[in-house]
């Protein structure tokens, strides 16, 4: 069980493997990368920094976001979540390790609770 003091709530990552990546998928959003977190995603994939960004990355003001592609059910998803499963896990950006402890779900997390199978009141 992973748990944050400054949360009411605790995380069992267990439940990610029964989930199927909901916190990978749903509305359109951003998967914010720093230029280091694209760096070690690229050399993991085996490709270069250039390539990779091209293919994968978006500016988003003064920030990057990882792209991400529109499901035929009409869903986002994140462009590495494929057939279920992160594909960078291993070297997934911050955001997503950080997941569920995000500063927004600090007062509200009822629509998490729902969402996330992981999450456990404390």
């Amino acid at each position: 069980m992973l748990k944050d003091s400054d949360f009411s709530f605790g995380f069992d990552s267990s439940k990610c493997e029964q989930c199927g990546g909901k916190c990978c998928t749903g509305e359109a959003g951003y998967i914010f990368v720093t230029p280091q977190e694209i760096q070690g995603i690229a050399q993991f994939l085996g490709l270069e920094f250039d390539t990779f960004c091209q293919k994968f990355v978006k500016k988003v003001g003064y920030r990057y976001s990882l792209c991400e592609i529109l499901e035929s059910n009409g869903a986002y998803s994140c462009v590495f979540f494929k057939n279920g499963r992160c594909q960078i896990y291993q070297k997934r950006p911050a955001q997503c390790v950080r997941f569920p402890f995000w500063d927004c779900y600090k007062e509200e997390w009822a629509d998490l609770l729902k969402e996330c199978i992981g999450v456990v009141k404390k």
